[in-house]
């Protein structure tokens, strides 16, 4: 007998994500009505957004049909149109909860939410039953399942009708113990711009996770077309985007406006759509360039944009795109520095050859280490904050270029008086070829980053560490 009239409630279970749902049903002599998904109400009480994309029914006419335990590689939302089924379901993912079972009698006034890699089984309680389910990805031949015995005498499933009475599939019959399951994995995510420095700055970041995927250009060009159909993107749960145009000067040439218009905007055009499609979480890296730097104060992660090059243009178009994602995180930095050539390395190579710098003093910011970053972003993927835009850069007291370079002489033990001071002006007066407009003042708040429990490194110290770490 269906039990009318109940509120839409969550009923959590044993297995963490596993929700019961009771699911309010109507009815009178003429038969029942009931909702048997409705997006806003049940989001509301806690339900993932998990965005179904396809609908099937399963209809079994006698009492004892029995279905495998069967983990797939997407989320469900299973219900019963009409009759009675048991349901058994038992966490096939790895971690402490690996082997959790959990049982329930479900008619149409209950319904369940399966997430990935929680095998469920279902035996049918009265004839002509059918339950329904809606899934987050397309049905697939290739899709990788995880199986488990129905018999498995380690989760020991009380089964209403003795199995050896039920109508099973001989590949039911056949999935293998427990102790055999191999564990569904997670989904992977997927690092893009593998072989730039905040690439492996996050190599050495997250590379020892096992489902993170690292690819640089020649393995995942995201300019080239057909980006949309050159992965299982249903199989993936986060792309960092450390991939972009950054040659500031070179974009405001004919052919630089279009690769870093390609790079930076057409590609992450690509990205969003992908990750809003898949509903992916999409991590991007931008730039302080997207301001002006008239602001005279910090930016905060509020204030309007207003781009002074191509360069700081594509950023900024990037960034608007990126924002459309539902799951996204931008992170805004300023003055990088990671391996290879950069700024601090060249200050300290000048200074051991004995060559006395001009070095702009009039541009004031502060340093962002590729390192810091990768840790940033490690830290909201791991303590998933509000999604958006977060500043991230070094702390400390604001410097111009000549105070840094000041700085790496003094760290090298050189006289910091070699170092002269000049105007951005002075500095590219004899520059062959186009130069970028620079934002002259590029500090970043960080207070909604450190509100998160991130501690930026302060720029004198990672200053220090780095000239240590790369023996300079």
């Amino acid at each position: 007998m269906i039990a009318f009239g109940k509120a839409l409630t969550p009923r959590p279970t044993p297995i963490p994500g596993l929700v019961l749902w009771d699911i309010p049903v109507h009815g009178d002599a003429r038969g029942w009505f009931k909702e048997n998904w409705q997006r806003e109400k049940m989001r509301s009480l806690g339900l993932p957004d998990f965005g179904p994309v396809q609908n099937n029914i399963s209809f079994n006419d006698a009492v004892g049909t029995t279905r495998g335990i069967h983990a797939e590689p997407w989320d469900k939302w299973v219900s019963v149109a009409a009759g009675r089924v048991f349901g058994a379901w038992v966490d096939l993912r790895p971690g402490p909860t690996f082997g959790t079972t959990f049982t329930a009698e479900i008619d149409p006034s209950i319904a369940i939410f399966v997430p990935r890699g929680v095998g469920n089984s279902y035996q049918t309680l009265a004839p002509d039953t059918a339950y329904t389910y809606l899934v987050n990805d397309h049905w697939s031949p290739d899709a990788d399942y995880t199986f488990l015995n129905l018999g498995d005498p380690t989760v020991a499933i009380e089964w209403p009708i003795p199995l050896e009475a039920c109508e099973i599939s001989s590949k039911d019959l056949n999935h293998p113990a427990l102790e055999d399951v191999v564990p569904m994995g997670p989904k992977r995510m997927l690092v893009l711009g593998a072989l730039g420095q905040l690439g492996k700055a996050l190599r050495a970041e997250i590379g020892e996770v096992d489902n993170v995927e690292f690819a640089d250009r020649t393995e995942l060009d995201i300019t080239a077309p057909g980006l949309e159909q050159a992965r299982a993107w249903s199989e993936y749960d986060t792309i960092i985007n450390a991939a972009a145009y950054t040659s500031v000067d070179l974009a405001e040439t004919a052919a630089g406006r279009v690769d870093s218009w390609s790079a930076n905007v057409a590609a992450v055009s690509a990205l969003t759509r992908i990750a809003t499609s898949h509903r992916i979480t999409l991590v991007h890296v931008s730039s302080d360039y997207v301001f002006d730097g008239l602001l005279g104060r910090p930016y905060t992660e509020d204030d309007p944009v207003a781009p002074l090059s191509v360069y700081g243009q594509t950023k900024a178009a990037g960034d608007a795109l990126v924002s459309t994602v539902p799951q996204h995180y931008i992170l805004r930095t300023s003055w990088v520095v990671g391996d290879g050539q950069n700024f601090i390395s060249t200050m300290a190579s000048l200074a051991a050859r004995g060559i006395d710098p001009s070095v702009v003093d009039d541009q004031v910011g502060r340093l962002t280490f590729t390192s810091d970053i990768a840790r940033g972003i490690r830290h909201l993927l791991d303590n998933r904050p509000a999604y958006g835009t977060y500043n991230l850069t070094c702390s400390g007291e604001p410097s111009s270029w000549a105070d840094i370079a000041r700085h790496v002489f003094a760290a090298v033990g050189h006289d910091t008086k070699r170092i002269h001071g000049v105007t951005t002006e002075e500095y590219f007066a004899k520059t062959k070829g186009p130069v970028a407009p620079r934002p002259r003042y590029s500090v970043l708040s960080l207070e909604k980053i450190t509100a998160t429990g991130f501690a930026p490194t302060e720029m004198l110290s990672a200053l220090r560490h780095y000239l240590e770490r790369v023996g300079v």
